[in-house]
C-alpha cells in the first residue's frame, strides 16, 4: 500500500468515527507505525484537515531470550530436565545445553539440583527433587499474552534483570476531524510559477503556507584544521600572560642567526645536511652587523665572558650559508639583539612566536620534516631555573596539560637545560613536548645585554599538544596526504581545560 493510499484510508476511517489511535490503525492495516505517522504528518501539512494529539504508550514484550524461555522453559528448568536419574558429570552437563551457567546457578538457588563433589571422575550433578514448577516460563508466557498487565511490578523487574523482557515506549497520535476535513483532499502547491500568474490560475490554487521556523540548508563553508584551532588557543594564552608576539615571516635564515648567535659550534652535527635543509640559491646571506659578528667569532674561537669557547677555527663562509630555519630561536636571537641596541637602556620583555620550522627528520608516528614550533622568551634581571619551571607549569596548566616532568638535557645555547614531558593518554606513555633552559652568557653578552640580565626560554611543537588534545596517536593522521578531511570537518573547536 503506497503512502498516498494510506492517507485516503486514514480519512475514510476518520469519516466513520473520531478518536482513532495511529497504533490501532497500524495494527488494522498491518503496516509499520512509522508509515502511518508519516501519512498523518502529510495530511497535517494540507491545513486543518485533521488534528493529532500525541500520547505515550508503554508495554512489556519479550526479548529474543525471553521468547526462547516462553517456548522451551527457563534455563534452570531446561538444565534440570537434562539431568538423567543417575546424575551427570558437571562438565558434560555444562557443555550439553545453552545458557548452562545461568541455569545451574538458578537451579542451585532453588534447590532443584545437588552436586556430589567426591565422585571418582569429578563433580556429578543430580536432581534434588522429583518435580518442578517453572514459574519463570509461566510468568513470561503471561507477559507475552497481555503485555505485562496484571503482573506484579517486582516480578517484571526481576524478569527485566534476567533480560527476558523489555519495556517498550511508543509515541502515537489520537486523530480527529479538523475544520477542513474531507475524504478527498487536494495537495497544496508549494511554488508560485510565472505561468500561474499570467493565466490567473493562482487564484484557484491553494498554496502551502511558509514555515518560517524551518531550518535552512546548512551553507557549505570552510573548516579550521585542528592545528589552527590549537594555535589560536596557544596565542590567546600567551597574550593573557602578557607576552608580545614576534615577527616570524622568514622561513629562510642564515646560519649566523640560526646557529652562530646561539653559540652552536660550526662543527656541531645539527649543522650537517642530514639534520638541516640548506638553500642552493641563494646559497649565502649578506648584510650582517659586523661588530656583533666579530664578537660572536671571538667567543666561539677564543672564548670570553667566563667561557673558553670552542678553541676552533670560525669561518665566515659557514655562517653565511642559508638554511630553512631549524627553530624559531633564530627569531628570538634577532629580537634580543635589537633589545640590547635600544638607546634608552634595557627593559624587561616577554616574547613569543608560533610558526613553521624545518628539520631533516626521519618520518615516524611523532616526527615530521616540517612542523610548528611554539617559543616563549622572558628577559629580566636575575631569573633562575625555578622561575622557568614556574612559568612552564603556569603555561601548560592553561593548556589543560597538568602532568609535566622535567629531565636534564644539553643545549649549546642554554645552561641549565631541561626537556619537558607530558603524559599522552592515547599512547599511554610520557611524550616529549618541549625543550627549555636559561640562555648562556656566551650568547647574551656579545649582543650587548648587560650583566645581571637573564633570559629563560622554552620551545615546543604545536603538533604533539594537538595530538594529545584530540586523541590522535599518529602525526601522519594530522598532517600530510593521508589526512582524513572528515576529521577536519567533525572535530570540535579547541577548548583547553585551563
Amino acid at each position: 500500500m503506497a503512502a498516498e493510499s494510506v492517507d485516503g484510508v486514514i480519512l475514510q476511517l476518520l469519516a466513520a468515527g473520531d478518536g482513532l489511535d495511529t497504533k490501532e490503525i497500524a495494527r488494522q492495516l498491518g503496516k509499520d507505525h512509522q508509515l502511518i505517522v508519516g501519512a498523518v504528518k502529510s495530511l497535517q501539512s494540507l491545513g486543518d484537515v485533521i488534528s493529532a494529539e500525541q500520547q505515550v504508550s508503554k508495554w512489556w514484550e519479550l526479548t529474543e531470550e525471553g521468547r526462547q524461555v516462553a517456548e522451551n522453559g527457563s534455563h534452570e528448568a531446561v538444565l534440570y530436565r537434562a539431568i538423567p536419574p543417575e546424575g551427570i558429570l558437571q562438565k558434560e552437563l555444562m557443555e550439553s545445553i545453552p545458557n548452562a551457567k545461568v541455569g545451574f546457578s538458578n537451579a542451585m538457588k532453588k534447590k532443584w539440583i545437588q552436586m556430589d563433589k567426591k565422585a571418582a571422575n569429578g563433580p556429578v550433578v543430580k536432581q534434588a527433587v522429583n518435580s518442578i514448577e517453572d514459574d519463570v516460563q509461566r510468568t513470561v508466557q503471561t507477559i507475552q499474552a497481555n503485555q505485562g498487565e496484571g503482573v506484579d511490578n517486582k516480578v517484571k523487574q526481576e524478569m527485566k534483570k534476567r533480560k527476558l523482557i523489555q519495556e517498550v515506549t511508543m509515541n502515537s497520535f489520537v486523530l480527529r476531524k479538523g475544520s477542513e476535513f474531507s475524504t478527498s483532499v487536494t495537495k497544496m502547491d508549494t511554488d508560485l510559477t510565472p505561468e500561474m500568474i499570467n493565466s490567473g490560475l493562482w487564484k484557484e490554487k491553494k498554496f502551502k503556507p511558509y514555515n518560517f521556523d524551518a531550518l535552512g540548508v546548512p551553507p557549505v563553508s570552510g573548516h579550521l584544521h585542528p592545528l589552527l584551532k590549537v594555535r589560536a588557543q596557544f596565542r590567546q594564552i600567551f597574550l593573557e600572560m602578557g607576552f608580545t608576539e614576534m615577527q616570524t615571516n622568514n622561513f629562510v635564515e642564515s646560519s649566523f642567526w640560526n646557529f652562530d648567535t646561539l653559540f652552536v659550534p660550526q662543527q656541531h652535527p645539527a649543522r650537517d645536511e642530514h639534520d638541516t635543509f640548506f638553500i642552493k640559491d641563494p646559497m649565502f646571506a649578506q648584510g650582517f652587523p659586523e661588530d656583533y659578528m666579530d664578537k660572536v667569532k671571538t667567543v666561539h674561537s677564543q672564548g670570553g665572558y667566563g667561557s673558553q669557547g670552542y678553541k676552533c677555527e670560525w669561518k665566515r663562509e659557514e655562517a653565511q650559508k642559508n638554511v630553512l630555519r631549524t627553530h624559531t630561536t633564530a627569531v628570538s636571537a634577532r629580537m634580543l639583539y635589537h633589545l640590547a641596541q635600544q638607546k634608552d637602556g634595557f627593559k624587561p620583555v616577554k616574547l613569543f612566536s608560533i610558526d613553521r620550522v624545518f628539520r631533516n627528520e626521519t618520518l615516524d608516528a611523532t616526527h615530521l620534516a616540517e612542523f610548528h614550533q611554539i617559543e616563549g622568551v622572558v628577559a629580566d634581571y636575575n631569573l633562575t631555573l625555578g622561575d622557568l619551571m614556574g612559568v612552564l607549569h603556569a603555561f601548560f596548566k592553561k593548556l589543560g596539560i597538568p602532568k609535566l616532568r622535567f629531565k636534564p638535557a644539553y643545549n649549546p645555547y642554554t645552561e641549565p637545560s631541561m626537556e619537558i614531558f607530558s603524559y599522552h593518554e592515547g599512547l599511554q606513555k610520557w611524550v616529549e613536548v618541549g625543550n627549555s633552559g636559561v640562555f648562556r652568557p656566551e650568547m647574551l653578552r656579545p649582543m650587548g645585554l648587560p650583566e645581571g640580565i637573564s633570559v629563560i626560554a622554552w620551545g615546543l611543537g604545536l603538533e604533539r599538544p594537538t595530538m594529545i588534545k584530540y586523541g590522535i596517536d599518529n602525526i601522519r593522521e594530522l598532517v600530510g596526504h593521508k589526512i582524513n578531511l572528515q576529521m577536519v570537518y567533525d572535530n570540535p573547536i579547541c577548548q583547553l581545560d585551563s
